[in-house]
């Protein structure tokens, strides 16, 4: 149990980094922008990396690596917590139409990046 718990920690602090580094990235190709760019990228990536890992860990008999690669890496990636936190903001500076849409391109992209994680993984592996 504890060394489960080391693995989430240090998936966690790597998926947290990487997190970090694509919203600098975001930064430097883009600038500043209002709308959280950023954030919906990081969780469409992170969603599809998501489905794809399950594919592959089923696949090979993997599935011992998820503590570390979804709950760590992937949970430290992506940034729910902070998809939330940017809705509020857009709400609370009167921007409606770009929440509602923000909102719908977060779940929307994300889910449909982990469907095609899922489908071009399953035929890559099969």
């Amino acid at each position: 149990m504890f060394y489960t718990v080391l693995y989430v920690a240090c998936g966690g602090a790597i998926g947290a980094a990487c997190r970090y580094l694509t919203g600098l990235g975001v930064i430097r190709l883009l600038g500043h922008h209002p709308f959280p760019v950023a954030v919906i990228l990081v969780n469409v990536i992170g969603s599809f990396l998501m489905g794809a890992f399950v594919v592959v860990a089923a696949h090979r008999g993997l599935t011992h690596l998820s503590p570390f690669v979804m709950t760590g890496l992937l949970g430290g990636f992506t940034t729910f917590s902070a998809f939330s936190l940017e809705t509020v903001h857009l709400i609370e500076r009167g921007a409606l139409g770009q929440a509602a849409l923000y909102v719908l391109l977060s779940v929307g992209l994300s889910v449909g990046g982990l469907f095609i994680g899922l489908m071009v993984t399953k035929g890559v592996l099969t």
